[in-house]
């Protein structure tokens, strides 16, 4: 990244909208967003309220019905989607995943023309695993044998390998019990502080403890809109 693109912000969204159905109700409505370098974002509000609707929108994993997003500046379309999705990844707390291992789901996407230039490190990964209370035999543990939690280990462990810009995380510890979920926090913000100065998250959370741990900012949503924004005072885990 050039000096002139580290100013830019690395995430915009710009009165984002989507509808059900094309006369339908407004699901998402008027949504604007900057998301810069370091930024540690979160959203919060009731179940219903939008949070994985907006956050599916900033991956431009959905169609929108209106307003546009922007990453470095430029709008994300055509030939700019490729790289988009290699640098802003979006977990759900459910990740899909292959059949198999779990070290063969870690490699499947260096298989892909997109991450072709990268390589799967697996000292790296065993390092993590370390790091999470976990050892390298969960590496060779099956798909179909893993926990909700250890799911959400595998779909974070597989995004982080491959160097996004972005982290949009939908309740990453969802289904983890709490010393593991600290962990994990842990983990992300070791992330983010490695490369402060080009990488930034969102972070969706139902605890509001967490939310003050993890996010300098949370907007607060209802009804499809951000209805406030508020600062967190990081408190003691």
């Amino acid at each position: 990244m050039d000096q002139s693109d580290s100013q830019l912000p690395l995430l915009e969204a710009f009165g984002l909208g989507r509808r059900d159905g094309p006369a339908g109700a407004w699901l998402l409505r008027e949504v604007t967003l900057s998301l810069r370098a370091g930024d540690r974002l979160g959203l919060a509000g009731p179940s219903g309220a939008g949070k994985t609707l907006l956050m599916r929108a900033l991956a431009r994993l959905d169609r929108l019905s209106a307003g546009d997003v922007f990453w470095q500046g430029g709008p994300v379309h055509g030939s700019r989607m490729p790289e988009f999705r290699t640098r802003v990844m979006y977990l759900h707390q459910r990740p899909a995943l292959g059949e198999g291992t779990v070290e063969a789901n870690l490699q499947l996407p260096f298989a892909l023309r997109s991450h072709r230039r990268q390589r799967f490190d697996r000292d790296r990964i065993v390092a993590w695993l370390r790091s999470l209370d976990r050892d390298e035999s969960f590496l060779a543990k099956r798909n179909q044998d893993l926990s909700g939690g250890e799911s959400q280990l595998l779909g974070l462990l597989r995004a982080l390998q491959l160097e996004p810009q972005v982290l949009l995380l939908d309740e990453p510890t969802a289904a983890l019990d709490r010393p593991t979920a600290v962990l994990v926090e842990r983990l992300i913000r070791d992330w983010l502080a490695d490369r402060s100065d080009e990488r930034a998250y969102v972070w969706v959370s139902h605890d509001p403890h967490q939310a003050e741990r993890m996010c300098e900012q949370v907007l607060w949503m209802n009804g499809g809109t951000i209805q406030r924004v508020e600062r967190s005072t990081p408190s003691a885990e």
